[in-house]
């Protein structure tokens, strides 16, 4: 039984159901479902939280995953990226309020920069030798410089509409990100197979 790992709910879930049934599984896709076997094929789907799918497709309790880059990156988890899937598109920006003296990355030396990935923030910034206090928020990042508890927010954006509504201008996009299909560095090569059978690529 090959076990796939999706988004439970979120901006990938649809998008993902829709990517599965395209390759010609069947399923019933109901939301409160946490595990669910495919119809036609001997495929277990398993919802999860979005940050959850690296660590379980690393360790081999699930064979694949679909996820975004960016949660991959964050999670640090030794997965290969099989495949990116061409939807759910975003970038990770910093910003800044309008009104900040802050106009290019140089200037958030000694700055407080509000985010909920700072693995990825923090190698940012030290790739370009910027020194930052990270300020680790979880949800609700763009209210962190309205509440005066940072300077700048690094953070996921599709749209830009958020950003704008707390009136943050981007000033750096430090990561594309988009939902790509992962797979265990541990399954076995019959497992691992299981996508070109499908005829996936």
């Amino acid at each position: 039984m090959i076990k796939i790992a999706i988004q439970r709910k979120g901006r990938l879930a649809n998008s993902s159901k829709q990517f599965l049934a395209s390759l010609g599984l069947s399923f019933s896709g109901e939301d409160k479902k946490l595990s669910e076997i495919c119809e036609n094929k001997q495929v277990n789907i398993i919802k999860i939280r979005d940050n959850d799918i690296p660590k379980y497709v690393s360790e081999s309790i699930v064979d694949f995953g679909i996820v975004g880059l960016d949660v991959v990156k964050e999670s640090g988890k030794k997965v290969k990226i099989k495949k990116k899937l061409d939807f759910c598109k975003c970038k990770m920006v910093i910003a800044v309020p309008a009104t900040s003296s802050i106009k290019s990355i140089k200037d958030l030396e000694g700055k407080r920069i509000a985010t909920s990935y700072p693995k990825i923030l923090g190698e940012f910034l030290k790739k370009n030798l910027i020194k930052s206090k990270i300020v680790v928020v979880q949800g609700s990042v763009e209210l962190a410089p309205y509440l005066q508890a940072a300077d700048a927010v690094c953070d996921i954006t599709e749209t830009g509409r958020t950003l704008k509504e707390f009136n943050l201008i981007p000033i750096k996009t430090i990561l594309k990100s988009q939902a790509v299909l992962i797979e265990s560095p541990k399954a076995d090569k019959a497992r691992l197979q299981f996508f070109p059978k499908l005829s996936f690529n």
